[in-house]
């Protein structure tokens, strides 16, 4: 099994920035595509961004592209999150994920094999 702990969320202002990190524990993930979902209140869980397994490729959602870049250190079994320019709307918990089917990012969150429990990230207008 693997398991997936988040880290780096927080208050921040709009405008600011936030790094989240996820660390992979009990089964290696450097062969599986690293991700990450959000979910504000109230509201669904929804994709935000995708890392291939080797990191040549990348997926945004149109709301963080731009903004947002995922990187990963299959070393340290660890996928990142750096959230610039941050806005209110971005305020969410947000869910490390893993798969070994980039795909399944595309399908939705019932397709990932693996989540991690959240980090709150709060966006202050």
């Amino acid at each position: 099994q693997v398991q997936l702990t988040e880290s780096g969320g927080g208050l921040v202002e709009a405008g600011g920035s936030l790094r989240l990190a996820c660390t992979a524990s009990g089964r290696s993930v450097s062969s599986y595509a690293m991700g990450w979902f959000r979910q504000a209140p109230g509201k669904g869980r929804e994709f935000v961004a995708v890392i291939s397994w080797r990191g040549r490729a990348t997926t945004y959602s149109d709301s963080v592209k731009g903004r947002f870049t995922v990187d990963r250190d299959n070393a340290k079994e660890s996928v990142y999150l750096q959230m610039n320019s941050l806005k209110p709307e971005d305020t969410a918990s947000y869910y490390c994920a893993a798969d070994p089917d980039y795909n399944a990012y595309r399908r939705g969150p019932d397709s990932i094999n693996y989540w991690g429990k959240g980090t709150l990230v709060t966006v202050s207008s």
